[in-house]
């Protein structure tokens, strides 16, 4: 038996494990109690990475479609037949008739992000079609146009907590934890924003708002903390530029306002404000998705840094603060044309010069289905399920089911692998070595680690940088594709940081120290140099230089004539600590403790529509409807239903729309939409 340090890589937040090794097989992991940042914490997917490693589902061979089945293939065939296909589709396209898309694990994982870049371009397709589209970019691009970088939560020092739209016991425990523990230890303030009471909710102050509506909170408290002068003088006359506008701006959007559109009492986000504004350190910690994922999106990120600001919690000990990232070389190629939607988008795609290699995933279907802005005819898809995770998922199997070829890679066949026209085994993070994501990002601590193979890789399965590499050789583009291990990636990655032998050699490294009160001595890298409260980029653009209020799409106030046909707010996303996005649904053992996705809904909701706990019913929007189990929970907001995804057989994203989009980024709106339910027939 041996004992491997290394981490999972099954989430954003990359846990340290100790892998127990026996007979070159994987038998046991746990939490790794001298790991830095996550102190040994393990979640249920961590503890049975055996089950998921060792799955009778994982794809361990090449395969191609034949007749309507799979046929084996050797990988000499398989990487042939993609570089056959993907050159005629060049040669009569163009090159930008291919998409590739790719996933939330290949974001996190560094080596798959980097190579399916690389590869995008060397085929000189501007076409990266990536889950920054749906997931986290918005708030990264929110608070680049606000303190000119990206700023990350110090939480573990705050004293008091926002939890605004975040249920960490739902997919960052971890956090839940340390939550509870400072409550018992420090009586910290916590706060929660939230439809549905959860647990951490119980043990602070709970603001049951109405999904959609944050905007009109964060703008009532704004207007509060700045009437009654609680704000940070000194370091907003001193540090920020539009203060004077802001001021003006926010009169109109009273707390007795706010009340009559959220459902919060006008008291509560008195009371709210002020505790916030009051602490010595306060920190919000935003929901993954949950401000992001419909029309007012991009302006709730800039809200939330705005109460941040005006308070004075920047760069200091438990507040929103500066974590450096960690050198690397950058793979990316120089690439002249712009992805699909960077000018429909065109601060997505770049803010100050910095340009984005992605582009706008939710334009997809329309560009194979209709040709616009130019067909697209090819996809490759790595670490991810765009049939499952994106919005109406019928256009989409549409869109897919157009295609001219078709490839996927990855370690388990998905839904969309099913419609690939070839399938390329890629093998787990447990068997391969890899870069370890750079903490500072999420978990606000400038950490980085080398993660360490665990196992060989079974069957024929391989790294996704051989993958590329080789389909690269063949297609007559082995140039841009040099390196022949893992160890001369890592060497080339890891050069420019200065830390290489160490990445190497220790467990990892604390790389940097977080960035305390450097606005005092270094200005921030906006056009200004401070922070923009009034931002006249957006102005630029016609965008509006200060947040407003913007009601949801669908609701009852902007579409009451819907409402009355679909009378019922859904929130989607609901994140359960068994499964991430959606990945592990085939792992038996994870099945056994999460059988089946739930619709969560208010007892008194349920009784005024004829509903039973336990019973089966049908969500539905114009766009189609889904079947699940209801479950009645008194913790839910009434009028709501709130839903998980990434279940494929009962796929939220079947009535979701991919025409509702957020103006600035494009991002699609997932989380306050009108359906009907009702029992399943």
């Amino acid at each position: 038996m041996t004992v491997v340090n290394s981490s999972c890589m099954l989430c954003v937040w990359d846990c340290g494990i100790k892998a127990h090794v026996e007979d070159g097989r994987l038998v046991k992991t746990e939490g790794m109690p001298e790991h830095p940042v996550t102190n040994g914490y393990i979640c249920p997917r961590g503890e049975n990475l055996p089950a998921y490693v060792y799955s009778d589902s994982r794809l361990l061979y090449p395969y191609r479609r034949k007749n309507g089945g799979l046929e084996r293939i050797t990988w000499d065939q398989a990487l042939d037949i993609c570089a056959e296909n993907l050159t005629k589709i060049k040669e009569k396209y163009g090159a930008r008739a291919l998409a590739i898309f790719c996933g939330s694990v290949g974001v996190e994982n560094i080596e798959v992000a980097a190579f399916a870049q690389r590869f995008k371009s060397a085929y000189q397709t501007p076409n990266l079609l990536s889950v920054e589209n749906i997931c986290y970019r918005m708030r990264i691009l929110a608070r680049q146009l606000t303190f000119g970088r990206y700023v990350g939560e110090d939480y573990r020092k705050a004293e008091c907590i926002v939890l605004w739209g975040h249920n960490p016991d739902g997919s960052r425990r971890m956090l839940g934890d340390l939550i509870r523990e400072k409550i018992a230890k420090e009586k910290i303030e916590l706060i929660v924003i939230d439809p549905k009471r959860t647990d951490l909710a119980k043990m602070g102050l709970h603001l049951q708002i109405r999904p959609g509506t944050d905007a009109a909170l964060a703008l009532a408290m704004l207007h509060v903390i700045i009437n009654e002068d609680r704000c940070d003088k000194e370091f907003v006359e001193n540090y920020t530029k539009g203060f004077p506008e802001l001021k003006e701006h926010i009169q109109q959007y009273t707390p007795e306002w706010a009340a009559e559109i959220t459902g919060v009492p006008a008291t509560d986000i008195k009371i709210v404000a002020r505790i916030f504004a009051q602490s010595n350190a306060a920190c919000i910690l935003q929901g993954i998705n949950t401000l992001d994922q419909h029309r007012n999106g991009f302006q709730n990120s800039r809200l939330l840094a705005l109460l941040q600001i005006v308070t004075g919690n920047i760069d200091k000990p438990g507040t929103w603060v500066n974590i450096p990232f960690i050198r690397m070389a950058d793979l990316r190629l120089p690439m002249e044309e712009k992805p699909i939607g960077a000018d429909e988008y065109p601060i997505f795609y770049s803010v100050w010069g910095r340009v984005s290699p992605y582009g706008i995933a939710t334009l997809f279907p329309k560009a194979v289905l209709e040709g616009i802005p130019y067909p697209m005819k090819a996809s490759i898809v790595t670490a991810a399920n765009p049939l499952v995770t994106y919005p109406d998922s019928g256009l989409y199997r549409k869109a897919f089911e157009a295609l001219d070829f078709r490839v996927s890679i990855d370690p388990f066949i998905n839904e969309t692998a099913e419609l690939s026209d070839v399938l390329l085994p890629a093998c787990t993070f447990l068997e391969k070595s890899s870069l370890g994501y750079v903490y500072g990002v999420v978990n606000c601590e400038p950490y980085a680690m080398l993660r360490k193979k665990v196992i060989e890789p079974l069957g024929e399965s391989r790294p996704d940088w051989w993958i590329w590499t080789e389909l690269a050789k063949r297609m007559g583009l082995g140039e841009y594709f040099p390196w022949t291990s893992e160890e001369e990636i890592f060497d080339y990655l890891l050069e420019p940081s200065g830390f290489k032998d160490e990445l190497k050699n220790k467990l990892g490294i604390f790389f940097a120290e977080k960035g305390y009160y450097q606005y005092k001595t270094k200005p921030f890298p906006t056009p200004s140099k401070k922070i923009e409260i009034y931002s006249d980029t957006l102005k630029e653009y016609g965008y509006d230089p200060l947040p407003g209020y913007v009601e949801p799409a669908q609701s009852p106030i902007s579409t009451p004539e819907l409402f009355k046909e679909y009378p019922i707010i859904l929130i989607s996303g609901a994140r359960q600590p068994e499964y991430a996005h959606s990945q592990q649904r085939n792992i038996p053992a994870l099945r056994a403790l999460n059988p089946e996705p739930l619709a969560e809904m208010h007892p008194a909701t349920a009784q005024r529509h004829g509903l039973v706990d336990g019973e089966k019913v049908k969500i539905s929007t114009k766009h189609g409807s889904v079947k699940m189990r209801l479950k009645i929970n008194e913790d839910v907001m009434t009028g709501v239903v709130t839903v998980p995804h990434g279940w494929g057989l009962a796929n939220v994203n079947e009535i979701t729309n991919v025409e509702t989009r957020e103006p600035i980024t494009g991002y699609p709106d997932f989380k306050a939409i009108l359906v009907r339910v009702e029992p399943a027939s």
